[in-house]
């Protein structure tokens, strides 16, 4: 299990690491569109040319479209296109902090090299790896941002009922069982249906982390303050009491501290929830729009049924990149433990 957890904490900074550098990464922008390369299949990376000699650098061959209407490829394997390292390329900002041209990979610049597709293109010829980076980095900002307001809510909230009196509880309790009676994926997409359906990313995600904040905290408040009248009974509790602490002493140092274990596994246990619900929004055309991706947008695209049925793992990518984070998410979060200490 140990080592389990290890996998999972180490997919979880590969994640971290597209987020961070995911422009860098990619080879071309999310954008950008190639008129000759409609839902092309993946570039096959050799190092065996056709007459069977060996090269010490990985190379591709240019893809040819051979028929327009089917949208089948065929190589021209007449000149090898050599891969490099820090190539140059479409301009982006690097952490957002300033304008860079290199990106990680790319195919060696000369007149007519053609462009190398890890996942193929879609049906608008972008490259569908540099746009799943992209939609990576989207998703994976305003979920956990979005999640961490909901807990902050949440915690908060929770604190203040459990240490109240018996009226402050049950309306404070009473509004919590009401938002978890309330389906939430229903409640997101009312709240995004009152704002207009086009807006800038920016805006676009910090309205998707208002709202996974206004409606996600309920669950978090409910646990909150299940932990704090259960420690509130301890002995060491009352006995903290008795020397004369204050309730905000005992609260900080005693009640959350001994709380916070299991509130934290919870929290993980629960951000998959925000996740699905971007994805949902985006899935449904009214989340993030085009040309910008998200995970949601990027599985809307399965919709190309021709590719589907040609390249299924490729067109699927966001639903398995979806699958492997909520499951990296799930053996992190472990199952929730309640320990107590002085």
């Amino acid at each position: 299990m140990r080592a389990l957890t290890s996998i999972a904490w180490v997919i979880l900074a590969m994640f971290g690491i597209v987020i961070l550098f995911g422009d860098f990464i990619a080879p071309y922008d999310h954008t950008s569109q190639s008129r000759t390369d409609p839902s092309a299949p993946p570039s096959v990376i050799r190092f065996y040319d056709r007459d069977g000699e060996f090269h010490l650098r990985p190379f591709i061959y240019r893809q040819k479209l051979a028929d327009p209407l089917s949208r089948t490829y065929e190589e021209d394997m007449s000149t090898p296109f050599p891969l490099t390292a820090f190539t140059p390329g479409d301009p982006y900002s690097f952490l957002g902090i300033f304008s860079a041209q290199t990106h990680l990979f790319g195919v060696e610049a000369r007149d007519g090299a053609p462009r190398v597709y890890l996942l193929g293109t879609d049906e608008l010829g972008r490259d569908r790896f540099s746009r799943l980076l992209r939609g990576i980095r989207f998703s994976l900002i305003v979920c956990p941002i979005g999640a961490l307001l909901a807990w902050a809510i949440g915690i908060s909230l929770g604190l203040i009922s459990g240490s109240s009196g018996a009226r402050t509880d049950a309306v404070l309790m009473g509004v919590a069982d009401t938002m978890l009676a309330l389906p939430t994926l229903v409640l997101i997409l009312a709240a995004r249906a009152a704002f207009p359906l086009e807006l800038p990313p920016i805006r676009a995600a910090m309205l998707l982390v208002l709202i996974f904040a206004a409606v996600g905290w309920a669950e978090t408040a409910r646990l909150t303050r299940g932990l704090v009248r259960s420690i509130k009974q301890r002995e060491y509790i009352l006995a903290a009491r008795a020397i004369g602490l204050s309730e905000a002493r005992i609260m900080l140092r005693h009640i959350l501290p001994n709380a916070w274990p299991t509130i934290l596994r919870q929290g993980l246990v629960t951000l998959p929830t925000f996740l699905l619900a971007e994805v949902a929004l985006s899935f449904l055309g009214v989340g993030l729009q085009e040309p910008e991706p998200s995970l949601g947008t990027l599985l809307a695209a399965a919709a190309d049924v021709n590719q589907l049925q040609r390249d299924p793992l490729i067109v699927l990518a966001p639903g398995i990149v979806i699958t492997v984070f909520v499951l990296a998410i799930r053996i992190v979060g472990g199952p929730t433990e309640r320990k107590f200490s002085s």
